[in-house]
């Protein structure tokens, strides 16, 4: 059986900390390793503890989530970090990916949905919420990405482009396409590199860009 995936929950406010505890330690796969209230501590504790996933909030006093994020990544390239806010602030969601965040979700988020976008952060993806990668596709369409307009993918390739703009995660992938998980990722590689793609986001944004998907109408 595999090690559980170590997440380090980071809140000023205790209650919403213990909450989030609750949902990671109710998930056989994952399991709490620490506790932070500030963002100084944060990075702090997660350099002590090195976890697999930082649960990080934004607003934060003595160092805001934005920041320690930054640091975190920078510091420790195995962790990854969701970011969680209860605010779809544009200039929030654009900061924590340049900080390097791997996701961004609200606070409202089902438990669920919490649970999943912690397995699948550390599997390597970017997960956002759904109005969140409305908002993120919307700021990024338009803006110059010749590379990802100019590079010639394979027939395969556009269908997995496709199924990564629409949100699917690489094991829905798997199943749509009827295709292996090995098979999947050397897709997923050969788009990032095709599309000079940091991550999973911006091939979001690409298969945008190439029509392949369209945005959903703001509610």
């Amino acid at each position: 059986m595999s090690a559980a995936v170590r997440v380090l929950v980071v809140d000023d406010q205790p209650l919403i900390r213990h909450s989030l505890r609750l949902v990671v330690d109710g998930a056989p796969d994952l399991a709490v390793v620490g506790e932070a209230g500030t963002g100084t501590t944060a990075v702090a504790r997660a350099v002590e503890l090195r976890p697999d996933v930082v649960l990080m909030d934004i607003r934060m006093p003595d160092g805001d989530g934005i920041e320690a994020t930054r640091r975190i990544t920078s510091e420790l390239a195995a962790t990854r970090v969701v970011v969680l806010s209860m605010f779809e602030l544009d200039e929030y969601v654009h900061a924590a990916l340049r900080a390097g965040a791997s996701g961004f979700l609200l606070k409202d988020a089902e438990p669920d949905r919490l649970v999943d976008a912690v397995r699948r952060t550390h599997a390597g993806e970017s997960l956002f919420a759904p109005s969140i990668l409305t908002r993120l596709v919307e700021h990024y369409l338009g803006r110059s990405m010749p590379q990802a307009t100019a590079a010639d993918l394979t027939e395969r390739e556009a269908e997995v482009l496709t199924l990564i703009g629409r949100g699917l995660s690489n094991q829905e992938i798997t199943q749509t396409l009827t295709i292996s998980m090995g098979t999947a990722k050397t897709h997923i590689g050969n788009l990032l590199a095709k599309l000079h793609a940091r991550d999973r986001a911006q091939l979001v944004i690409a298969a945008y860009e190439r029509g392949l998907v369209t945005a959903p109408p703001r509610m």
